[in-house]
């Protein structure tokens, strides 16, 4: 009997000791009280607390966390009423602040948010609350961080989710937006049009210039080629007058020479006078020189024949 009351003990003080022994795994933390006041704060490894006076309040994990909330209505500048849901990134610095700051540290920071939202989007118009993201999300992780701050919470950053405005508000910025695809498109269409107007017109002119420079490149050549034809002709005529006027030299040279006497050189003239009226013309006029000639020699030639 004693043996069994023994062996009970031992196994529950082996039940109490292991209770008591406590291992914190990595990026948590053990806030531990002590008869109901806060003790100790637990970082990673081994520890031991003691039995029934120790406790461990709150496991607290020290990953950061992101928190997305529902839509919240908010009424901006102009009074257009909107839904906007946001995506909260937040990470617990102190444990002890954040087990014992506020008592439902989630819902805490759903509240701040939505009503942190409603202040900056009452400043702003619907344009640009659609346009200012960046401003907005900036804004309310400024604020955000402040207000937990005091919780044991850093709010890394702050997003936007969803901008939901009005049915009638989307169809009028589809419309608004349709609109201005088809300005844009007619701008582009325009725009391209003018360009081909300007190409073509360019090249039209590109074409004259081109045309107008071949002509006058071909009456150029024209003329330079009428230009040569002329000197070769006005050569070949001066060549041959200085070849008539050598051959008409030779020939008084050589009449000289072998010593003609007058007679003769009458009658090389009417051998002239023949050659030219190489039997086209009808009235030739002789001198009387010429005609004196003849009839001395038609009297040689009866002379000659009585005999």
């Amino acid at each position: 009997m004693f043996g069994i009351i023994l062996l009970i003990i031992l196994v529950l003080a082996i039940i109490i000791v292991s209770s008591c022994i406590k291992i914190v795994p990595q990026a948590q933390a053990y806030v531990v009280e002590r008869l109901g006041a806060y003790q100790d704060t637990w970082g990673v490894g081994l520890h031991v607390k003691l039995p029934v006076i120790d406790k461990v309040a709150k496991r607290v994990l020290l990953k950061e966390q992101v928190a997305d909330f529902p839509p919240q209505p908010v009424i901006t500048k102009d009074n257009v009423t909107m839904r906007i849901d946001t995506v909260v990134f937040f990470q617990i610095t102190d444990p002890k602040l954040f087990t014992y700051g506020v008592e439902n540290p989630i819902m805490a920071i759903e509240n701040l948010t939505a009503t942190t939202l409603r202040n900056i989007i009452g400043d702003l118009e619907l344009d640009q609350t659609l346009t200012s993201r960046e401003t907005i999300n900036a804004k309310m992780r400024a604020s955000l961080d402040i207000a937990t701050d005091p919780w044991g919470i850093k709010v890394n950053r702050v997003e936007l989710k969803n901008i939901i405005p009005p049915a009638a508000i989307q169809d009028a910025m589809e419309k608004q937006m349709k609109a201005e695809r088809e300005r844009r498109e007619a701008i582009l269409r325009a725009e391209g049009e003018k360009k081909s107007t300007i190409l073509v017109a360019e090249g039209k002119k590109e074409s004259a210039i081109l045309e107008a420079e071949a002509e006058k490149q071909s009456a150029i050549l024209r003329a330079e080629a009428q230009k040569e034809k002329m000197i070769r002709e006005a050569e070949g005529e001066a060549e041959a007058i200085l070849k008539v006027q050598q051959a008409t030299a030779d020939g008084l040279r050589y009449i000289k020479e072998v010593g003609a006497d007058e007679a003769v050189l009458k009658l090389k003239s009417l051998e002239a006078f023949e050659k030219a009226a190489d039997g086209k013309a009808t009235k030739i006029i002789i001198p009387s020189e010429i005609q004196s000639m003849a009839g001395l020699l038609t009297s040689a030639k009866e002379l000659v024949s009585e005999k």
